[in-house]
């Protein structure tokens, strides 16, 4: 079975969950969910997976390639210890993926996707990159080196992807003695805030042992509730401008900028930083906690329901296609994932109408009174 197979597979439960949630916190009074935020997080993990079939020759085949040539040994897969081993291995080098996710620019323009919303719920699990195949196979090749076969890989990868679905609630409090150990909601809330004492903190994937052995631990504070999104707001429920928006900036501020060494910099400085021309020519207005509003564009119910029906269209074409890319001509593969994709992007244009064409659209305060 393959990896496209097993998040078929795996979506109901997603769904079901996500329902489970919002009920949940209905009967709460604690509600974390919008539909046009909730349909364009998970429409960008849908789009993530048609990236991910195609760029798969990339990733994996990279790595088969340097397990097959470059090996200082070459374990076997019938090995439980490997898969232990490896499981551990592949978490230690996630967190360093992470870490530098967010603070090497390049690496952020492709992760700052998974922290656009503004809202923290299990659709923000879903919503994923689908760039993150340009650079991040290189953080696993380790694993390669030393001997891990292409199938554990795979395999673990998928794992500690899908263990990381749970952490993403408000719902859950803090669980004691687990937190100390592993990532758990209280954990990743802190990681998705953009709050200064939580900003860059709790990278670990599974482990968030991680965290506390580096120094980039932090524990939630409750008198210091987490606040959402990213320090450059997306402002936009356009799936592509989702995952070029922060390539678009460092590619204008690397243009703009007379010194031939800044034109490199701004690529893998810390995200935020920008030559002191390009600064002074186009500057940007400082970062307030307090000042940041909610993405909110009124939608009509019209509009909600064309977006929510085309949404489900979409969520059924895309498991059909997942299930069977790999036995589509190229050709036909393409064409059913540009008319997925083409889809998502009609769906974030009917979330992003206004309740009365013309309207101008509306904002709504980012911490909740």
């Amino acid at each position: 079975m393959t990896g496209p197979q097993v998040i078929v597979l795996a979506t109901p439960v997603f769904l079901l969950l996500i329902a489970l949630e919002w009920f949940v916190g209905r009967r709460r009074g604690r509600d974390t969910y919008r539909l046009n935020d909730a349909l364009n997080s998970i429409g960008l993990g849908v789009l993530s997976q048609i990236v991910g079939v195609f760029s798969a020759v990339i990733t994996l085949g990279l790595y088969t390639v340097v397990f097959e040539h470059a090996s200082l040994v070459q374990l076997s897969a019938s090995s439980p210890w490997v898969w232990v081993v490896g499981l551990m291995l592949y978490d230690f080098c996630y967190y360093w993926h992470h870490r530098l996710g967010h603070t090497v620019a390049l690496f952020w323009a492709a992760h700052v996707v998974h922290h656009q919303s503004e809202d923290y719920n299990l659709s923000t699990a879903l919503r994923q990159t689908g760039s993150g195949w340009v650079a991040g196979w290189l953080f696993y090749l380790p694993m390669a080196v030393l001997g891990f076969p292409p199938l554990v890989f795979a395999v673990v990868a998928l794992i500690d992807l899908l263990y990381q679905y749970w952490v993403h609630t408000q719902q859950i409090g803090k669980l004691g003695a687990f937190d100390r150990w592993f990532c758990a909601p209280s954990n990743h809330r802190v990681h998705h805030a953009v709050n200064d004492r939580y900003l860059d903190r709790n990278y670990g994937g599974i482990l968030i042992v991680w965290d506390r052995l580096f120094g980039t631990f932090q524990e939630e504070v409750d008198s210091d509730p987490c606040v959402y999104g990213s320090r450059g707001p997306l402002r936009s429920w356009n799936p592509l401008w989702a995952n070029l928006q922060v390539y678009a900036g460092l590619a204008h501020d690397s243009w703009h900028t007379k010194r031939w060494s800044d034109k490199l910099r701004v690529w893998f400085e810390p995200p935020g930083w920008r030559p002191d021309d390009v600064a002074a020519r186009f500057p940007k207005v400082p970062f307030d906690i307090a000042k940041v509003e909610r993405f909110d564009p009124p939608m009509s119910r019209r509009a909600a329901g064309a977006a929510a029906g085309l949404f489900v269209v979409l969520l059924g074409a895309t498991a059909w296609w997942l299930w069977n890319a790999h036995l589509l001509a190229t050709g036909t593969s393409v064409a059913v994932a540009a008319g997925i994709v083409a889809g998502l992007c009609a769906v974030g244009w009917l979330c992003q109408r206004a309740a009365t064409d013309g309207e101008p659209a509306a904002m709504a305060p980012l911490i909740d009174s």
